[in-house]
């Protein structure tokens, strides 16, 4: 777990201050933004899918360093997948996150995104984590509201 820890601070970090993707997306099919009122975090996803395929994602918005690296992380892995692997990986993302699946059996599944398991540990900052990709996730399933951790 500690080489988990080391990779969580570099990439929260490295993601933070260069965010992939973050852009609008202006032929973007899905747009949904994601509040969280109650860190303060605000962002719009936009997904281009295309023959059941997530060709573009991008974002834009502001946060704390923890939603921000998470919603740049999220755009790179889910870019060119399946919108079905898209799921799966939110899926096992939100598991691990919330505590509810321990990191280990889905390190090779996750990469780089296993190093937000010990956001488990900091209840508060789960919803950080999880924001963007549950906006991601609504957005998929064709809703268009906007997405709030608070509901």
């Amino acid at each position: 777990m500690e080489g988990l820890r080391d990779l969580y601070q570099e990439v929260i970090l490295d993601h933070n201050k260069n965010p992939r993707n973050y852009h609008k997306l202006e032929r973007a099919s899905h747009i949904v933004e994601g509040r969280n009122p109650l860190c303060g975090d605000h962002y719009t996803i936009y997904l281009l899918v295309e023959q059941d395929k997530v060709k573009e994602i991008a974002f834009e918005g502001s946060g704390c360093a923890i939603s921000k690296a998470s919603a740049s992380m999220m755009s790179t892995e889910l870019k060119g997948k399946t919108v079905a692997e898209a799921r799966h990986i939110f899926k096992i993302f939100h598991k691990v996150v919330t505590g509810e699946a321990d990191v280990m059996p889905y390190l090779e599944e996750l990469g780089k995104l296993a190093a937000f398991a010990g956001v488990a540990e900091f209840p508060v900052r789960v919803k950080c984590a999880t924001l963007a990709w549950h906006a991601m996730n609504s957005a998929l399933e064709g809703n268009s509201q906007p997405v709030t951790t608070e509901s």
